[in-house]
């Protein structure tokens, strides 16, 4: 997967353009603070089998990330929202999940120091 797909470069830019390079590493941080909330709120309903707050909770994460422009976490989420898969499945997701979070992260970490 390569990092351009990672992120929605014309989101970020427009970002960028009207609200300034503060503004979006501030919006970074505050994904990365609340991704690690949300990613926890998967995890736990994903063993707790619980179909209807995995559902809400990854909804929430699916919305942030779409905010801030990533794309492949965004399109994951919207995979695995709905799967009434059995909880080694979901924890797979989940894992999967963790690791797109993780690299969209550093490419957008990696974008805002190359401007």
């Amino acid at each position: 997967m390569s990092e351009t797909s990672q992120l929605d470069f014309n989101l970020l830019q427009d970002y960028l353009d009207n609200l300034g390079i503060d503004i979006v590493q501030q919006m970074l941080d505050l994904y990365v603070q609340q991704s690690e909330l949300y990613l926890v709120g998967i995890q736990e309903n994903a063993l707790a089998a619980n179909q209807e707050a995995w559902q809400e909770a990854c909804h929430k994460m699916k919305g942030a990330a779409g905010s801030v422009g990533l794309l492949m976490v965004h399109k994951n989420l919207t995979e695995i929202e709905k799967s009434t898969a059995v909880v080694n499945e979901k924890m797979a997701y989940v894992q999967e999940l963790i690791s797109l979070n993780n690299k969209a992260i550093n490419v957008f970490k990696q974008w805002l120091q190359d401007i």
